[in-house]
């Protein structure tokens, strides 16, 4: 079985939160997803997963040199950042990528799925 990270990329501009969203949009989105994850945690495959704050909310703490240094944002600027995710465990990348085309029909939106590196041999 290997692990895999399910991502819901956002758009950074907009930084989306579930409040900027139409409460009826909202309400069907959360229904859908809730379904997803009751599914998914059936399933057995569910590991963890969790929701976002948006970037501007991040600290990004560099302990490279003798003080650490604590800055306000995220460790890079970028078009998009993930705003939630799903660590899973399946057979193999075809089972990661039907949950993935699951989780986007609920939420409407794009997933990325990534493995998780394994620990070397030896």
């Amino acid at each position: 079985m290997t692990q895999y990270f399910l991502t819901l990329p956002h758009d950074s501009a907009e930084e989306p939160t579930m409040a900027s969203m139409d409460p009826a949009e909202l309400e069907a989105v959360m229904a859908a997803v809730g379904e997803f994850n009751t599914a998914l945690q059936e399933s057995g495959a569910l590991l963890f997963l969790g929701g976002l704050h948006p970037p501007s909310s991040a600290k990004t703490v560099d302990a490279t040199g003798v003080e650490p240094v604590v800055t306000d944002g995220p460790f890079v600027e970028a078009p998009e950042y993930v705003g939630g995710f799903w660590l899973i465990e399946v057979a193999d990348e075809a089972a990661a990528v039907e949950w993935a085309t699951r989780a986007a029909r609920a939420l409407r939106a794009r997933i990325e799925v990534r493995a998780l590196q394994e620990p070397p041999a030896g």
